[in-house]
């Protein structure tokens, strides 16, 4: 799937993503910012924001930069930023080719992105230069499934055109495609059927 074709696809969603993904993926927004551990002063990025259900989770005085590829995911989370607009960023940008110079923050974290991305090593990789060496890097994301649950996965396969979800995506390839320093791997969200992974950018 292109760039312009998760555009749209995400254009379709931005109504009522909140409505039917909001809850689905909320433990693994909490999770990914808990562990986060973010300080006063901190500068962190989050790569695909969208409609800006995590931000409320960050603590006060993190300066927090969202960038998301969708217009109009970004028009209903800066609904969501109001008074928080002094600590708070938004901007259209692809996560795959960024506009930040290297090791421009302390911590870069990606939430149910890189399996929508039309190159998710790109995407790593972008991560990765933006992030200070020593920095953080959090993932929340689906790989895929082994035993019953493949085959749950290859029934859906037709449906992930209309969102840009990828189904067949291993998390052994994946972190071999990534090479990240990963420090903490942790199942979240309902039935473990997502990932958190923590991971030191070196």
């Amino acid at each position: 799937m292109d760039e312009r074709s998760v555009v749209t696809a995400y254009r379709r969603l931005s109504g009522t993503y909140d409505r039917f993904f909001g809850p689905v993926f909320e433990q693994g927004r909490q999770v990914a910012v808990d562990r986060m551990g973010c300080e006063a002063g901190d500068r962190v990025l989050e790569v695909g924001v969208g409609t800006g259900l995590s931000l409320a989770h960050y603590a006060d005085g993190v300066d927090v930069v969202g960038i998301d590829v969708s217009p109009d995911m970004l028009e209903h989370a800066r609904k969501r930023v109001n008074g928080n607009a002094e600590r708070v960023t938004l901007e259209v940008m692809d996560a795959q080719s960024m506009d930040f110079p290297d090791n421009s923050f302390d911590k870069v974290v990606a939430m149910y992105v890189v399996s929508v991305a039309p190159d998710p090593k790109k995407v790593v990789d972008e991560m990765k230069r933006v992030c200070k060496p020593g920095g953080d890097i959090y993932i929340v994301n689906h790989f895929s499934q082994k035993g019953p649950m493949a085959r749950l996965e290859r029934l859906a396969s037709p449906l992930s055109k209309l969102v840009g979800f990828r189904p067949s995506f291993p998390l052994d390839d994946f972190l071999a495609m990534a090479e990240l320093d990963v420090i903490e791997q942790k199942p979240v969200n309902a039935f473990g059927y997502w990932t958190f992974i923590h991971a030191r950018n070196i």
